[in-house]
């Protein structure tokens, strides 16, 4: 069985170290092992980080961020996190802790599509660190920052006993990751670890009405609900996929959500996505609700929504003027406007 990767993420000060603190202290991360991420040449985080666990349960990286110049760290401390669990050391879980300064997204690529890697870790959730006090000013300020909380499973509200977050605050929140409800890090049942990713995924709902929905961030960021309430050629999908992949990589941050198919239509198909990046496609036992209908929730950026869209309309046999048919995309990839 595969072990689930737990990244934990947020801005510069945004108190990533001490909820991995209060976790460490409660007892619950029994069987854990951590990386801890830093940059420059001395590793302060991994100081501030209390011995609540075995010495050889924290490994560290430095000299750079997680998600550019040690990516090759990382394979390596997995593999080696590998081995010792082929000769016999308990290991429920990872914590990956990122710098202030990274994109998780490259994190979870290594995860998903790394050779010997994707076998033995699976990612089971993005968990990013917001604080009441600072958070509005560092999302307007920097991409990463906003790209953190557009990639995140959980958002966690830190120093909220200082100062209440502001509805500004709220509402950034709610523009980059409309599916993800802010919880207090204050509360009792805040915790850094989440279920499997494919069960995540199938708690996917819509954001409202319609073909699609979406939050506009004027710094760039669009998360916008594909539904379909028919079921679709299970073929289509992945070449739907594939065309992702391969023409708007860029611009597409994450994709995940479930996909009502014409086989096995009692399985849910969980579709997860990274950039160029996709786990293989997986099935739920059974539909997590009484409807059935797709989901599909996507984040990007540069204004590619329309894009997306209109592909998802061509595979699922939904005509629209002026634009192209599945057969006509499949044979011309450039024949939508603006690819």
């Amino acid at each position: 069985m595969s072990i689930p990767v737990h990244i934990v993420t947020g801005f510069l000060g945004a108190g990533k170290t001490t909820l991995l603190n209060r976790q460490l202290s409660s007892g619950d991360l029994a069987n854990t092992a951590i990386i801890v991420n830093e940059f420059g040449d001395v590793g302060i985080d991994h100081l501030l980080v209390e011995s609540a666990s075995p010495a050889d349960a924290m490994i560290e990286l430095s000299d750079g961020c997680l998600c550019c110049t040690v990516r090759g760290d990382l394979v390596d401390t997995l593999e080696q996190l590998s081995r010792r669990v082929s000769g016999g050391t308990p290991l429920e879980r990872v914590i990956i802790e990122t710098t202030g300064l990274a994109d998780p997204a490259p994190v979870l690529q290594v995860i998903m599509a790394a050779p010997g890697i994707r076998d033995r870790f699976r990612v089971a959730g993005v968990v990013t660190a917001v604080c009441a006090l600072t958070g509005l000013d560092s999302l307007d300020q920097h991409n990463e920052a906003r790209t953190q909380v557009a990639l995140a499973d959980v958002i966690i509200l830190t120093k909220t006993d200082i100062a209440p977050p502001s509805p500004a605050l709220i509402a950034t929140l709610a523009a980059l990751n409309p599916l993800v409800e802010p919880v207090d890090a204050n509360a009792s049942d805040v915790s850094l670890t989440l279920d499997d990713a494919t069960v995540s995924n199938a708690k996917i709902t819509d954001s409202g009405a319609g073909h699609h929905n979406d939050r506009h961030h004027d710094n760039g960021i669009e998360a916008f609900t594909l539904t379909h309430n028919r079921p679709i050629d299970e073929a289509s999908v992945g070449m739907f996929v594939d065309l992702l992949r391969s023409t708007m990589a860029p611009e597409m941050l994450r994709m995940k959500g479930i996909v009502w198919t014409e086989q096995l239509a009692d399985q849910p198909l969980v579709i997860h996505g990274v950039r160029s990046v996709f786990d293989p496609p997986q099935r739920l036992a059974s539909w997590p609700s009484s409807e059935r209908k797709t989901r599909l929730v996507v984040i990007s950026k540069h204004g590619k929504r329309r894009h997306i869209a209109d592909l998802f309309a061509a595979f699922t046999g939904q005509a629209r003027i002026d634009t192209p048919d599945q057969q006509a995309i499949t044979e011309n990839p450039l024949a939508i406007p603006g690819m």
